[in-house]
């Protein structure tokens, strides 16, 4: 089968996270031809790959968002709208469940220009008119710059050249679902969501928190993201995700329960198993393996390791990751300085987890929002305990899902709460012994419900599902 992954802000362009787990699918699946269509933020990163693409991987397709700023309209704007079209323009600037199926057939085949309809009569009629319904005691010139912030990557996104594929599988809703969902109407194929986090909720917290949203526009760009999530989630065959409340959450968010199953993330367990425990030579070393970016919470987990230092002082601190945000990452070595921790936290940058596991005794996660960690998983495989906070599934990861009788592998606290998390570290430095038998214990249940083989075939199920379901289709 030809397989269209699509990719928002991850594979191939950064190391980690959704990137290693997509590299590994894709390695793994030699049996499957695989399109990439990835969307990046700038167009600078254009074939930057940060992965040596495996040979299944056939064709490249990149969109860039910054890319949107730069179209040049094309003259004068003389579409002439039907009343249909007007509707599904005025409800898509409301963020107001348009006919997407029309707007596609508008901009995959009238190939209109996004610019040049952003500065058009009829757009500027259409704001009027929604600036007087929806805010009428803001700036014009406000909603003006709001309204058309948010249209113009869907506009630019909507004209993009589609690749062939027997099927769209993509792995976020957003601006991903977007492009999976367009690609699948046009093309009248079968298409499929796997979702690593919810990512409308995790853009609803971002703009919640975002300085640069007036307060005005945030249940605008809020209700825009909800909107894109609904075009996936009512049109994809099957939606997938990591754990069980996350399916839920897809559930309470509008989609339908019968296409959501559960497939848990899988890691190389017999890579992991085997590596050494450390000798106890009277320092607890922690490891965090992260890259160093806000909604990991660095800093939380810098000031939380200060508090658990001011209570004892026979503990190190290991940073294992690479940079996504250089500004927040200058921020925490600051931080670090300022806090008097030099000697304590060790910042390594990309390290070999194999090797470097041997001079851990723990690992620590502070992240404010997750899917399902790898990091976790691939602690618990080499018999290394987590502290966590309560985000994604990690309390299901340490204390395992309904009717896990194995017990804990660790310790989680609320997001953001450094003295929590400085209490949860405390309890297992306290005990090498605790530190041991949880290690076991994750290890277990990491043996019998997270091991790539098992992930694997129920993804390859999926596909054949797909098979099954249209029969018509000319597989490869």
């Amino acid at each position: 089968m030809r397989i269209c992954l699509i990719l928002e802000g991850s594979y191939p362009y950064i190391n980690g996270g959704v990137s290693t787990w997509m590299h590994q699918y894709i390695t793994e699946m030699p049996e499957h031809e695989f399109v990439l269509w990835v969307i990046g933020a700038k167009a600078t990163d254009r074939d930057h790959f940060v992965y040596q693409l495996p040979p299944n991987v056939v064709e490249v397709e990149q969109v860039f968002l910054d890319e949107a700023l730069r179209v040049k309209p094309s003259g004068k704007f003389n579409h002439i709208f039907t009343d249909e079209e007007k509707e599904a323009l005025r409800r898509l600037i409301s963020s107001d469940s348009p006919n997407w199926d029309l707007l596609f057939d508008m901009y995959q085949v009238r190939k209109i220009n996004p610019m040049s309809y952003l500065k058009s009569q009829s757009f500027l009629e259409f704001l009027t008119e929604s600036c007087r319904k929806e805010f009428p005691f803001v700036a014009f010139s406000d909603t003006f710059h709001s309204v058309r912030s948010r249209l113009l990557p869907v506009l630019h996104l909507m004209g993009s050249k589609i690749p062939e594929a027997d099927c769209y599988h993509s792995i976020c809703t957003g601006y991903g679902g977007l492009l999976a969902s367009m690609a699948a109407h046009i093309k009248k194929k079968p298409l499929l969501l796997t979702e690593h986090g919810i990512y409308t909720r995790e853009r609803e917290e971002e703009i919640i928190r975002a300085k640069w949203v007036a307060k005005a526009f945030k249940g605008h760009w809020i209700k825009f993201f909800y909107m894109l999530s609904d075009l996936i989630y009512e049109r994809a065959f099957r939606v997938t995700s990591l754990f069980t409340r996350a399916m839920y959450t897809q559930i309470d968010m509008g989609c339908d329960a019968s296409k959501c199953r559960v497939i848990e993330n899988g890691i190389s367990y017999e890579r992991l198993c085997n590596i050494p425990l450390k000798e106890d030579d009277g320092i607890v070393d922690i490891g965090a393996v992260v890259r160093l970016a806000p909604i990991k919470d660095i800093k939380t987990m810098i000031y939380a390791f200060f508090e658990l230092c001011a209570r004892r002082d026979n503990v190190r601190l290991h940073i294992m990751g690479g940079v996504d945000d250089q500004d927040y990452a200058d921020e925490c070595y600051a931080l670090v300085k300022q806090l008097g921790l030099d000697e304590k936290i060790i910042f390594t940058g990309r390290v070999n987890i194999i090797e470097y596991f041997e001079k851990l005794d723990f690992t620590l996660l502070t992240s404010i929002s997750e899917g399902q960690p790898l990091s976790v998983l691939e602690s618990f495989a080499a018999r290394r305990p987590a502290v966590t906070t309560d985000v994604g599934c990690c309390s299901e990861l340490l204390n395992g899902k309904p009717g896990d009788t194995l017990g804990k592998a660790g310790f989680f606290a609320p997001p953001m709460q450094r003295e929590k998390l400085a209490d949860a570290m405390e309890r297992l430095c306290e005990s090498r012994e605790l530190r041991l038998q949880m290690g076991e214990i994750g290890q277990k249940r990491t043996y019998e419900d997270f091991r790539y083989e098992i992930m694997l075939t129920k993804y390859r199920n999926l596909y054949k599902e797909v098979e099954n379901e249209w029969p018509e289709l000319v597989l490869n």
